[in-house]
């Protein structure tokens, strides 16, 4: 089965070349046909520098650059829809460019996707990860959350082997927009996964910082919305009357059984405890009802990744040839 590879890049061109280099030398050491469609979220710095050899490992190598930087998720949505409205290919490989996402993971994925009939999508799940322990407690923390909310357990990134056939429902998917892997899930679109090894970065920093890594895990949960709303429907419901029942209890102890001031306090503590809880569930709330607007259905990946796209880039030579995207 020819392969597919779609990798979104801001900026992280030296890590990319490396990347080309290593898939070139996987997918030939195993004999396996593929094209590479680079994503330019916006990229501030050219891609030339980084990219000036021939690479005669593909059958086809394109940067796509849009219009503006749209963030990592929103990359992939556009690149997805392109690839699917304009190359109809049989299966899709979707991948970070920083090496964290192994190449020679690649074949693994596509094996599976072979053995498996090409019926479901297959994720790479990582079964160790490289990065330090304040991000590795911070990531458990969010693993938590995001279970108790959403009822999902977080299992995958981004890295993954699309068949043709689940692409085309893919693209259709409004959630999409705001998280890649989330949209699968919500949409019920079948998967499966297989266990990697997260690799380490080839060069620089990441550019993701606290910030958009909160974003990001915000807006994976965005995604399930409506889970969220009812979990935390109840929860609120679970707090006030624990507020009430315990409000009312230190009022009648306190008259009728002349409770000292120092257990009223205690439990006057409590029921404060609780209300805070019911605030923040509250506010929780709201900023789930805003992030899941995001994905309403207004938006539709395969019908607008047009607008924006603003030209596709052939790497054929040491210059580049910039073309007009198809239908523009």
């Amino acid at each position: 089965m020819p392969l597919t590879l779609l990798v979104p890049v801001y900026n992280d061109w030296p890590a990319v070349a490396r990347l080309v280099e290593e898939l070139e030398r996987e997918l030939r050491a195993h004999r396996r046909a593929a094209s590479l469609l680079i994503v330019d979220d916006g990229s501030s710095t050219s891609p030339g520098a980084a990219l000036m050899t021939v690479h005669g490992g593909f059958t086809s190598f394109d940067i796509l650059h849009l219009r503006t930087n749209l963030g990592h998720q929103r990359a992939i949505a556009v690149g997805l829809a392109y690839l699917e409205a304009e190359r109809s290919p049989e299966a899709v490989v979707v991948m970070d460019g920083d090496g964290e996402d192994r190449p020679e993971d690649v074949e693994k994925l596509a094996q599976a996707l072979e053995r498996d009939g090409a019926a479901r999508i297959v994720f790479a799940e990582r079964t160790r990860r490289s990065e330090g322990m304040t991000f590795a407690v911070l990531y458990w923390f969010y693993r938590v959350v995001h279970r108790a909310l959403t009822g999902e357990r977080v299992r995958v990134g981004n890295f993954c082997i699309i068949p043709g056939t689940l692409l085309r429902r893919l693209v259709a998917v409004s959630h999409l927009w705001n998280h890649f892997a989330a949209a699968v899930f919500q949409a019920r679109i079948p998967f499966t996964t297989i266990p990697t090894v997260r690799g380490p970065r080839y060069a620089g920093r990441s550019q993701m910082n606290f910030v958009g890594l909160v974003a990001h895990g915000l807006s994976a949960m965005s995604v399930f919305g409506d889970r969220i709303g009812a979990r935390l429907l109840l929860l609120t419901c679970a707090l006030t009357a624990a507020g009430i029942l315990a409000g009312s209890t230190i009022a009648l102890w306190h008259l009728t059984a002349r409770v000292p001031f120092s257990a009223s306090l205690a439990y006057g503590v409590v029921a404060t405890v609780m209300l805070l809880l019911l605030a923040v569930a509250t506010s929780l709330a709201f900023v789930f009802i805003i992030l899941s607007g995001r994905g309403n259905q207004g938006f539709l990946p395969f019908r607008q990744y047009r607008d924006y796209v603003d030209r596709i880039t052939p790497v054929t030579s040491h210059d580049y040839v910039q073309q007009p995207v198809p239908g523009n």
